[in-house]
């Protein structure tokens, strides 16, 4: 059967040169090769644009207008296709009112239980939802936090009442004094001394009446809590109106905290009073998913079985793929790439739809190489519903699943785009391709390691799930942070250690830019220099050499291209007619350095441009391209169209020139190949060797095994996780017998 098999012939996007393939369905397909080999350029510029572009063509019109428009790709024929669904790792955005649990659709499902099953009944679903207006907590508009006061900015915990604990700015003295006077402490009690109830009452009782002994009189006086007060007098009057002086004095004291009335739960106090076997539905969805799926399993009401068993399915999807230590409230603007691709998956592992297209675009990213199992139970399990399983993979033990392999080389940008291998996963071993030679090759471990020139100390680190995490980065050497997903390792460095040493370089994943203006040579500074030698060598203004500038094509204001709207149908892109895509004008093109024109060095690659510059500023920007392995891309490539690993890379490239730094890196393996780890390391030992003190988060064991020092984080994710399970040389970790990292390495 004709259908059985996706054909494309002739596809030319990007770099692919005249690719033709036939693939077959229902079978894990993984795409490998180089970065830049054109592996994205064919799964997803021309395979899933085509798909999503014939399943928007079937919408109306009117529905088309809110729809992304995919243009069509650049090929002779791409037929039999199947629907497409594109699970990627770009960062899930939406704020702080998107969580897992409203991404993944489970928070629905957990309102709809305790709208039918909560004690007492408090009315529909929505009203658990911090989104509505029935749900939300009122003092802070269901964002759970609210400006206000900063407790331990009012007393001094270690003095007594009598001693003077109560420090408050802006109160007068006598208010200060109402606090001894009101019987209501014992006043030669240390603060640091009282009950959480001693302590909510001084802090956060609301009014409340006693009598107040003056002279041998008493007086109707009223009490209520210091932050109250505070409150009352500071922040829920305009801020506006207070006197300069009372506003100097007051503001260091304001900060962000939980709302004092749901303390962070963000719902009003009728969905709060509302529970299940004892839990509100915050208390549950601010557990750990693991603890979560315990509790919603006990709750054995037939009325609401099916609910409560979709429930357990799909927070049984988020451990099966490792996220188990997430918590539904978790806000997905606050997961890395990895994850945020994970609970992607989980939310199409839901669907009960076959026969589908799913591409992944290295799903193994930010995993562990003990949970890549898992992750290939997934795709093993998506493909025997009957669906076709495409993946871009670097990491063998993924390959190794593959019932086909798509290898592209043989090398990156123009000379890649080509299909150099295809076949099984035995076959590839014996290919000559350089996928084929890397897979089986493991670097040894380091034999001798650097020692210290000092340390850089992390202390009493908190932050997420660190359990008061005290550690010394040592300077001066490579350090490799190592850990399963979510045991702390991001929170460790990209959020502890950063916040106490910000003149840190930090090099992650992070796009660049979306500006179709910028690109390598702009990005790095090269530009600069070439537009300088260009109007010296012409005795021109250097702006008629940009295309952003003076020097941009009329037609096209430099961007080489014109847009031709249509409409409600799909706009055209065409190369612009009058500059033919080169974004200059036609008198700059004139201009020539060493007979080559503007557009001819932005056309070059990095390679071609090192042996053509002989300008000393722009030569080592040029070899720090060509060192981080990006020497296929051309200058004037669009940062738009460059992969994570890509992006990654050229901002270690502009950073490498600087000496005596501390460079944190955050999976610099990402989008890499097997054989660019080789080039990586260089880089890094470079850096070290050149008086820098390297940090890396990483799973790559070669990464790993070439470390000077390892910090190994854990021992599992989340509440299990937040403490250092080991620190030393790799050698040392081999015999570390409660290190999960241990056992692979």
């Amino acid at each position: 059967m004709a259908q059985e098999y996706i054909e494309i012939r002739g596809a030319r996007e990007n770099n692919l040169q005249d690719v033709s393939l036939r693939l077959l369905k229902r079978k894990i397909i993984i795409f490998t090769g180089v970065s830049g080999s054109g592996k994205s350029s064919l799964v997803f510029d021309t395979i899933a644009n085509e798909a999503q572009r014939l399943l928007f063509e079937n919408f109306s019109m009117f529905v088309r207008n809110f729809l992304p428009r995919y243009p069509q790709p650049d090929a002779e024929a791409i037929e039999n296709l199947n629907m497409a669904v594109l699970v990627d790792q770009k960062r899930l955005g939406g704020g702080s009112q998107s969580t897992v649990g409203t991404v993944t659709d489970i928070a629905p499902l957990l309102r709809m239980l305790f709208s039918r099953l909560g004690q007492p009944h408090v009315g529909y679903a929505n009203v658990f939802s911090f989104n509505d207006p029935q749900g939300m907590c009122l003092e802070c508009n269901g964002l759970g936090r609210k400006i206000g006061v900063d407790p331990e900015a009012l007393v001094d915990r270690t003095k007594s009442l009598n001693e003077g604990a109560v420090i408050a700015p802006g109160l007068a003295g006598w208010e200060r004094d109402l606090y001894q006077r009101s019987g209501l402490f014992d006043n030669d009690k240390k603060l640091a001394d009282y009950t959480p109830e001693e302590w909510e009452l001084l802090l956060n009782s609301g009014p409340r009446k006693y009598k107040l002994a003056i002279g041998n009189q008493e007086m109707n006086a009223t009490y209520e809590g210091l932050v109250v007060k505070f409150n009352r007098k500071f922040i829920s009057r305009d801020i506006q109106t207070l006197s300069e002086r009372t506003r100097r004095q007051v503001e260091p004291f304001l900060k962000l905290g939980p709302c004092p009335l749901c303390k962070g739960a963000r719902l009003n106090q009728a969905a709060l009073n509302c529970k299940i076997n004892g839990y509100n539905i915050a208390q549950l969805a601010a557990l750990e998913i693991d603890d979560l799926i315990e509790i919603v399993r006990e709750i054995d009401d037939p009325a609401v079985a099916p609910l409560v068993n979709t429930l357990v399915e799909r927070l049984q999807h988020l451990v099966d793929i490792g996220l188990e230590y997430l918590s539904l409230e978790r806000a997905t603007d606050t997961l890395s790439g990895g994850e945020s691709q994970r609970v992607k998956m989980v939310k199409h592992l839901n669907g009960s739809l076959v026969d589908v297209m799913y591409i992944f675009d290295e799903p193994s990213v930010g995993l562990h190489s003990r949970d890549v199992h898992r992750l290939n139970e997934l795709l093993v399990k998506l493909r025997d519903k009957g669906n076709t399983v495409i993946v871009v993979e670097h990491d063998p033990d993924v390959i190794k699943v593959a019932d086909y392999v798509v290898d592209m080389g043989p090398y990156a940008g123009s000379e890649g785009g080509q299909v150099v291998y295809q076949g099984s996963y035995a076959g590839l071993l014996q290919a000559d391709t350089l996928t084929g030679n890397h897979l089986l090759r493991t670097r040894p471990l380091k034999e001798s390691f650097r020692q210290a020139s000092g340390s850089l100390p992390i202390v009493r680190a908190t932050v997420n799930n660190l359990k008061n995490v005290s550690v010394n980065i040592p300077t001066g050497i490579l350090t490799v942070v190592t850990g399963v997903a979510g045991s702390g390792k991001s929170s460790l460095i990209n959020e502890a250690f950063l916040s106490q040493h910000r003149e840190a370089v930090v090099i992650d994943q992070g796009s660049l830019s979306t500006s179709s203006r910028s690109n390598p040579a702009t990005y790095t500074g090269i530009m600069d220099d070439v537009r300088k030698a260009f109007a010296a060598a012409n005795n021109a203004d250097a702006g008629l050499f940009s295309f952003n500038s003076k020097g941009a094509c009329p037609n096209c204001q430099g961007l080489g291209v014109t847009y031709t709207d249509l409409g409600f149908l799909e706009g055209v892109k065409l190369p612009c007619e009058v500059c033919g895509g080169k974004r200059f004008k036609d008198e700059v093109l004139a201009y020539t350095l060493n007979g080559k024109s503007i557009a001819d060095v932005l056309g070059m690659t990095v390679r071609q441009a090192l042996e053509f510059f002989t300008i000393k500023e722009v030569r080592p920007k040029l070899q720090a391209l060509s060192d981080v392995g990006l020497d296929y891309l051309t200058l004037g490539q669009p940062l738009s169209t460059l992969s994570g690993g890509e992006c990654q890379r050229i901002k270690l490239a502009s950073e490498l020139h600087k000496r005596g730094s501390i460079y944190v890196m955050d999976e610099p393996t990402t989008g890499l190949h097997l054989s660019d780890i080789g080039r990586l390391l260089t880089i890094m030992n470079r850096l070290v060797d050149g008086g820098n003190t390297v940090v890396v988060i990483e799973h790559h064991l070669d990464i790993i095994r070439n470390a000077d020092w390892i910090i190994d984080m854990g021992p599992e994710g989340g509440h299990k996780g937040g403490t250092v399970i080991f620190e030393g040389t790799p050698r040392d970790l081999l015999n570390a017998k409660n290190s999960l990292t241990s056992q692979y390495l």
